[in-house]
């Protein structure tokens, strides 16, 4: 069994920050990429930074210079610093990884969200 659990959601101002954290555990032979998506009311799910294993980051337009991803391949953890934040970010911010268990091949495992809510 695979487990991804959040943490680091909350409420924040507008131009604040927030830093979420994802921890993967159970029985995992390898993560390959690892990030984060949002989804917003009303809205579809979009992917807002991804981490390889080798640590090439990749991040939506709208985030670019503001949120930072990294990670920690001995932890198992992803981490996303979110800076300057914006009241059209609020959302349930989900975490992914895309992994092999000790058996079997590479899927796309996910937690189970956390509220990111920023006020004007």
């Amino acid at each position: 069994q695979v487990q991804l659990v959040e943490s680091g959601g909350g409420l924040v101002q507008a131009g604040g920050s927030l830093r979420l954290s994802c921890a993967a555990s159970g029985s995992i032979f390898s993560i390959n990429g690892m990030g984060w998506y949002r989804q917003a009311p009303g809205k579809q799910r979009e992917l807002v930074a991804s981490i390889t294993s080798g640590g090439s980051a990749n991040y939506a337009d709208s985030v670019q210079g503001r949120f930072t991803i990294s990670r920690d391949n001995g932890k198992n953890t992803v981490h996303l610093q979110m800076n300057s934040l914006k009241p059209e970010e609020t959302a349930v911010y989900y975490c992914y990884a895309t992994l092999k268990r000790n058996f079997g091949g590479w899927y796309d495992y996910w937690g189970q969200g956390t509220q990111v809510t920023v006020s004007s």
